[in-house]
């Protein structure tokens, strides 16, 4: 039994008559005729009445009717997705990053795709495993450190790590905060499976400084909320949330941040689709962001996998 055959069952039964079916199809009228009967004898039912030429469905015909439409549309789906295959195109793109990676850039640049952009699927994975989601099924991974050598990737944007604090709090007409005086408030911030936190404790062994007095969080959502409740300032890299405002954290090097990169397999039969929706993102994170998130020579940092 072919599909071919099938979706002549289904332009008979669509159209009304073998001439019109035989055009639909584009087909000589004797040809499409001689394949259904063939089809019948194949399956060993009558699908069709003969009347005078004429051919109507039988109770049969009608009954399997359905089937042949599912062989037919999962036979044509399965065409579409080999020739996207063939040309480097994808239907989905799943695209795996940390929490706040997810909803504060990603959900946001997904938000901006176009109808013939791949539909988008998600996977939520701490920083420190994210690039191998791409040995388990996700064609893009962000991670705040570079990707590892087999992987192609590239830098996308240094994102800051913010100092949050209430409106009424006395840093709320401030800009910035250097990190020796941060460090005298209560700090309420991630655990040490989050860059922003790593990158906190980076600053302060550099600084040669401790805290005096750190809670942790699993969320940095809940780190702002306890922030807007007046109970510390909140160090993350997420939006600001509940009216809070942000300040920036003069480390002993400079600006306290972060930095995302896009990392997919080379041999990704959309390999180059992926890249370019890399480069969209990190246009995008320019847009929202501003320019002083680009990274310094992007140009050049097209991540090349080892040999």
């Amino acid at each position: 039994m072919e599909i071919r055959t099938l979706r002549y069952l289904v332009a008979v039964a669509d159209n009304g008559s073998v001439t019109a079916a035989a055009a639909a199809v584009h087909v000589t009228q004797p040809s499409l005729s001689r394949q259904l009967r063939q089809l019948e004898r194949h399956l060993g039912v009558d699908l069709f009445l003969r009347d005078e030429g004429r051919l109507r469905l039988s109770a049969a015909g009608e009954e399997f009717l359905p089937v042949a439409r599912s062989l037919v549309a999962q036979a044509e789906t399965a065409l579409d997705i080999a020739a996207a295959l063939a040309a480097g195109r994808l239907q989905r793109v799943t695209i795996a990053a940390p929490g706040t990676t997810l909803t504060d850039v990603v959900a946001p640049f997904l938000a901006t795709l176009e109808a013939d952009d791949p539909m988008p699927a998600v996977l939520e994975e701490v920083p420190g495993s994210v690039y191998t989601t791409l040995t388990l099924g996700a064609d893009l991974a962000i991670g705040t450190t570079p990707p590892p050598p087999q992987f192609a990737g590239m830098a996308l944007a240094d994102l800051p790590v913010w100092a949050y604090v209430p409106p009424t709090h006395d840093w709320a007409g401030r800009g910035k905060v250097p990190l020796a005086e941060l460090v005298e408030r209560p700090i309420l911030t991630q655990n040490r499976d989050y860059h922003p936190r790593r990158a906190l404790d980076s600053a302060m062994a550099t600084a040669h400084l401790g805290y005096t007095l750190l809670h942790e969080f699993g969320s940095p959502e809940v780190a702002q909320a306890v922030a807007a409740a007046g109970r510390g300032v909140a160090v993350v890299s997420d939006d600001p949330r509940f009216g809070l405002r942000p300040l920036g954290i003069d480390g002993p090097t400079g600006p306290l941040g972060i930095s995302l990169y896009a990392a997919w397999h080379p041999d990704h039969h959309a390999a180059a689709t992926i890249e370019r929706l890399a480069e969209r993102l990190a246009a995008f994170c320019v847009t929202r962001y501003g320019e002083q998130v680009t990274p310094p020579g992007r140009g050049a940092q097209r991540q090349t996998p080892a040999p």
